[in-house]
C-alpha cells in the first residue's frame, strides 16, 4: 500500500496531478480542494495517499492531511459513495466540515457538494455519525500537512518547505479533539460529545479548549 508521496509536480490536470518520485511519475487524484493549495509545476510537494483497486484499475488519491485521508475512506464506506463523490464532498467542506456537517446531522451541507444527492447526504449522516467522534478526536495530531522528505527530491535543486497551517486552523484541531475527550471522560456519549463540540466550532472557530468545554457543557445540559 501506498500511504505518502514526496517529489516534485510534474503536470497539473483539473482532477490529478503527476507527482515525479525520483525519476517515477505518479498519478495522484485530488480534491478541488486540495489542488488549489499546492504548489506550481515544478515545486516540491507532499501527499498522503489511499491506493483504490478494483478489478480492471489501480487509482492514487492525495490528501494533505491523514484526517482528510481518514475521512476520504470513511465516506468511501457509505453505499453510493465512491472515490470521485467522496472528492467532490472533501473538496466543498474539507476535513473540519465535514466533521460538523455529520456530527451536527446536517445533510444539506454534504448535499451541497457537486453530484450528491438528498438521499446519498443523509445516508452519509446516519451511516457515519458514531464515526465521526473517532476522526474528530484524532484531528489535534493528524491535522498537520504532509512534509516533504529530502531524499526522494533530487539533489540539484533545494527542496521547498511546505507552507505551514495556519495557526488558527492548528488551534481549533487540538480544541476540538481535547474538548471531546474531556466530555467524553465526563461520561457523555460520543454521539452527544461530538454534536455540542460541533456546534461550539462552528458558532466560534477560535475558542480554546476550555471555553469549548464549557459552551458545550450549556448546550447539553437538561433544559426546564
Amino acid at each position: 500500500m501506498i500511504g505518502k508521496l514526496s517529489g516534485r509536480i510534474d503536470y497539473r490536470s483539473d482532477d490529478h496531478i503527476l507527482l515525479d518520485v525520483r525519476g517515477v511519475g505518479y498519478m495522484v487524484y485530488c480534491s478541488d480542494r486540495t489542488l488549489a493549495a499546492l504548489p506550481s509545476v515544478g515545486e516540491a510537494v507532499a501527499l498522503y495517499t489511499d491506493l483504490v483497486v478494483r478489478e480492471d484499475l489501480l487509482q492514487l488519491f492525495g490528501f494533505p492531511t491523514l484526517v482528510e485521508k481518514e475521512w476520504h475512506r470513511l465516506l468511501m464506506s457509505v453505499q453510493g459513495i465512491g472515490a470521485k463523490a467522496s472528492l467532490s464532498i472533501l473538496g466543498a467542506l474539507g476535513a473540519d466540515g465535514v466533521s460538523r456537517a455529520i456530527a451536527l446531522g446536517d445533510w444539506n451541507a454534504i448535499k451541497a457538494a457537486k453530484g450528491i444527492g438528498p438521499k446519498t447526504a443523509q445516508r452519509v449522516v446516519i451511516e457515519l455519525k458514531d464515526k465521526a467522534p473517532t476522526v474528530m478526536a484524532m484531528a489535534g495530531q493528524s491535522a498537520t500537512p504532509a512534509a516533504v522528505t529530502d531524499n526522494v527530491i533530487e539533489a540539484d535543486a533545494p527542496a521547498p518547505q511546505p507552507a505551514p497551517t495556519p495557526r488558527p486552523v492548528a488551534l481549533q484541531t487540538n480544541a476540538q479533539a481535547d474538548a471531546l475527550s474531556a466530555l467524553q471522560n465526563l461520561g457523555y456519549s460520543p454521539s452527544e460529545a461530538a454534536a455540542a463540540v460541533a456546534q461550539v466550532m462552528a458558532d466560534a472557530p477560535e475558542t480554546e479548549t476550555s471555553g469549548v468545554i464549557r459552551a458545550a457543557l450549556k448546550l447539553m445540559a437538561p433544559k426546564g
